[in-house]
């Protein structure tokens, strides 16, 4: 029974990437073809980014259960050690080199700061730590325009655009992997017990300030590795990009997608980062009907009845199904 149990999560997470990469394959055959226009082409990175902060902050909102507003932060931090990195090898290393290498540094230059936020941060929990993450990335914020090496105010230039839908989704997928796997280890099960009872999780002998880092730590790691592909994605990186509202609409695509479902916010992402661009054409209504499907989809989320729709529709459920057929055939025949 324990078999069977850890088994239909790894289904659904491999079925999951399946449908992506079936997904990555279509755009590339559209792209060849020439049927996706310019305006299209330039939304795909931009959703592989999404998707990847959204994932990495639904390890700590959803998974973990601690609300927290600094995820725009962690992102501007990688963003520009990235950018910077990649500025002064450009001349050095060839793309191929720099590139990964620029992840990496601001990956990790995210994940210390991670480590140095979170040491005093993480001793707090629900409102309190939302408003301290919050301020926190506003800190950031304020500091990368007042410092000079970063283009102050103008915004930095000089970064190579090396950001290709191919390199974006390859991170996508990277991403997906390590996040599945943590969250159906041994240590994601850990991440889960805190998040249901943490004085239950404690008196077990769970290491709580250990796994609360982990998860921190974790998803400034990714965030930091999305806010480089943004950077190299673009001509100008700017500051104010990063603000309050950057961590707010990430909040918003985790809730819309579920609290704890990678699913979820994978596809929760693709709806944000498309809906805005599908509604230009609207200009005055625009905002408004994204406002009402924003609600609408809450209201959904919010429903028991749409819930158990899920649940019948969910990857799980239809492996099951499909698995009990075929044993009910296999009777039948013998």
């Amino acid at each position: 029974m324990d078999l069977i149990k850890k088994k239909k999560p790894l289904a659904g997470n491999l079925i999951t990437l399946a449908i992506l990469c079936a997904l990555f394959v279509l755009v590339l055959i559209l792209m060849e073809a020439g049927a996706l226009t310019r305006h299209i082409r330039s939304m795909l990175v931009p959703i592989c980014i999404n998707i990847i902060l959204a994932v990495s902050l639904n390890l700590t909102v959803g998974f973990l259960g601690e609300l927290t507003l600094g995820h725009a932060g962690f992102m501007s931090v990688g963003a520009y050690a990235g950018c910077l990195f990649s500025i002064a090898m450009k001349d050095i290393l060839p793309m191929a080199a720099r590139f990964p290498l620029a992840m990496l540094v601001g990956g990790l230059v995210a994940a210390v700061f991670g480590v140095l936020i979170g040491i005093p941060v993480l001793r707090l929990h629900g409102d309190y730590l939302a408003i301290v993450t919050l301020a926190f990335g506003e800190i950031i914020r304020s500091v990368i325009i007042n410092l000079e090496f970063t283009g102050g105010a103008a915004g930095l230039k000089g970064t190579p655009q090396d950001s290709t839908f191919v390199i974006a989704f390859a991170v996508v997928l990277i991403t997906l992997l390590v996040i599945m796997n943590l969250v159906n280890s041994r240590h994601g099960r850990a991440i889960t017990a805190i998040r249901d009872n943490r004085i239950a999780a404690e008196a077990s002998g769970i290491n709580v300030t250990y796994f609360r880092m982990l998860a921190f730590v974790i998803a400034a790691f990714f965030a930091g590795v999305a806010g480089v592909l943004y950077g190299h994605n673009l001509s100008i990186l700017s500051a104010s990009t990063f603000d309050y509202n950057k961590s707010i609409e990430l909040l918003v695509i985790v809730v819309l997608g579920g609290m704890g479902s990678i699913r979820g916010s994978v596809i929760s992402a693709i709806i944000i980062t498309v809906l805005p661009e599908a509604l230009r054409e609207l200009a005055d209504f625009r905002m408004l009907i994204y406002a009402l499907v924003l609600i609408v989809m809450m209201l959904l989320n919010a429903s028991p009845r749409f819930a158990a729709l899920k649940g019948k529709l969910h990857y799980g459920a239809l492996v099951d199904a499909i698995r009990n057929k075929a044993n009910k055939e296999g009777k039948a025949h013998e």
